[in-house]
């Protein structure tokens, strides 16, 4: 069975966004992320591979056998967007995207250009609706 690259790591947070944001606004976004993601997860911020920035973990087993263990919320300040990990995909929680702002969807992550394009009341609303989703599938 293949290895996740993404475990979680001893590398600082804040030394790798300090490091790793190529704008002062990604900067400034990925510390107002740590601070949102920490009040609403209660968890301190860890790196998750080379570049996730994760708060709580959760073990997981799929029906094809694979099992691992991943972040309950997470981000990564990439180039072109900033990456949330903060959402199911599934299309019973759709709803909680409809007043989040100005973003795109991939397959379960949400890209956004800045903190400011989406409304932090209702991001974290999302993360706590994933945190308990996740909580109860995977207890």
């Amino acid at each position: 069975m293949a290895k996740n690259k993404t475990t979680e790591t001893t590398v600082n947070a804040v030394e790798f966004i300090n490091s790793f944001a190529d704008t002062e606004q990604k900067r400034k976004d990925s510390f107002d992320l740590i601070k949102l993601m920490q009040e609403v997860t209660g968890f301190e911020p860890k790196m998750w591979g080379p570049t996730i920035i994760g708060f709580g973990s959760y073990r997981y087993k799929y029906p094809s056998g694979h099992e691992g263990t991943a972040p309950l919320a997470a981000f990564s300040p990439r180039k072109n967007a900033i990456s949330l990990y903060a959402f199911t995909g599934l299309k019973e929680h759709q709803h909680l995207l409809n007043e989040l702002g100005k973003f795109k969807m991939g397959k379960a992550c949400i890209y956004i250009k800045k903190l400011t394009d989406i409304d932090q009341d209702e991001l974290r609303k999302l993360i706590k609706a994933t945190i308990n989703f996740l909580e109860s599938k995977y207890k």
